[in-house]
């Protein structure tokens, strides 16, 4: 059987996650806005047990989380969200980085055509978007700075608990996507950040569900204007009827979790070691500062050979992909790579391997690597 080496992308639904969402979709399926009987109240009830449960490990209160279909949309609230207050006080200037995740880039790319200053932040090879970099930038009128926790691609860590504290005591927002670092890296997001996306489907939750964690200043809250109306839900932010198996689902996955973090992290240390040693007996060139990632995700080039190429190769031994499986599919040079200054070469074949230890124990990763230098001798070969 094929291994999976695509949790980037997305993970398997916990069979024990599956289990809640199946409960809330057939034996309680209540909806959480209905007052008059005990299967909205039921309902209403495991909702607010999962924001408190959910905030509680952000470091925040249930009032301060808001639930969305997942980061994406997240991304957009907190950012076309923050504009109109931006343009009211004369606040137009963003920082970001140039390997932001699409869902960050394209509405950053919207504000621009809408007369935002959008400064986006090369961060060299290493792929680490140094706190200095940020500082040098900050304006009188920098209305926001958004930097990811972990990117996507190539799993460098940003250090974004250290922005919150540099930025908490000044007039400009930070905002985090965190798909990639929520619950894998919990402690970095009980910083002061004051806007946090997460996504379920990237810790065993199911797709289609997420949050906002909307943090408040002392009193104050962000600005944030609604993308959409039509209903009073979710602090007015999110309307629409709530999803409830999602998000208990959501609730139970990042219970897990939590309680099996160490486990998690331990195991997939052990696997990454043994891949990378593997790996020694090829011509590969390791994207991104390798002393700060999260130990699940492994971007690299194999010198002279095509990355496409070789995931066909590969596609009856294991399910690779060339980076974000939201543009993987254009064939294009990865902008996070290009963003990181490496040349086209190296941008366009990258290949990014993203696991979860419980999906890769039957995989041999000699026999991959094997599979891998056979290719790349064929392809010197008839160079």
């Amino acid at each position: 059987m094929t291994a999976y080496l695509d949790s980037a992308a997305t993970t398997r639904v916990d069979p024990r996650v599956a289990e809640v969402v199946l409960h809330w979709m057939t034996t309680e399926f209540g909806n959480a806005g209905s007052r008059t009987h005990d299967w909205g109240t039921r309902a209403k009830r495991v909702v607010q047990q999962a924001r408190e449960q959910l905030a509680g490990r952000l470091g925040a209160g249930p009032s301060e989380l808001v639930f969305t279909s997942g980061a994406t949309e997240s991304n957009n609230i907190a950012l076309l969200g923050l504009a109109p207050y931006g343009e009211s006080q004369g606040r137009r200037h963003i920082i970001s980085s140039a390997i932001e995740h699409k869902a960050v880039l394209e509405p950053l790319e919207h504000l621009a055509s809408r007369g935002f200053d959008v400064d986006l932040i090369s961060p060299g090879p290493s792929g680490w978007v140094s706190v200095e970099a940020v500082r040098e930038r900050l304006r009188d009128d920098t209305l926001l700075v958004s930097v990811m926790h972990v990117n996507n691609e190539t799993g460098v860590i940003q250090p974004v608990a250290e922005l919150a504290e540099q930025l908490r005591d000044t007039p400009t927002y930070l905002h985090v996507d965190a798909a990639q670092g929520f619950c894998k890296l919990p402690e970095d997001l009980k910083a002061p950040i004051d806007m946090i996306s997460i996504s379920g489907h990237k810790v065993g939750a199911p797709k289609g569900v997420g949050a906002l964690l909307v943090r408040r200043r002392g009193r104050d809250t962000v600005p944030l204007t609604p993308l959409m109306y039509g209903g009073g839900q979710e602090r007015k932010l999110r309307p629409g009827t709530l999803p409830v198996p999602l998000i208990a689902g959501l609730a139970k996955a990042a219970e897990l979790f939590e309680k099996e973090h160490e486990q998690w992290w331990n195991q997939a240390v052990a696997f990454r070691a043994r891949l990378v040693e593997a790996l020694g007996k090829t011509k590969v060139r390791f994207n991104g500062d390798q002393e700060h990632v999260v130990p699940h995700i492994l971007n690299l080039s194999f010198e002279g050979v095509d990355a496409e190429a070789l995931i066909v190769q590969l596609k009856e031994l294991v399910a690779v992909s060339t980076g974000s499986a939201c543009t993987s599919a254009s064939y294009t040079p990865s902008h996070v790579l290009r963003g990181m200054g490496l040349p086209d070469e190296i941008a366009g074949n990258g290949l990014r391997l993203s696991w979860f230890p419980d999906q890769v124990q039957d995989l041999d990763v000699n026999e991959l690597v094997d599979e891998i230098s056979e290719f790349q001798a064929e392809a010197s070969y008839f160079a």
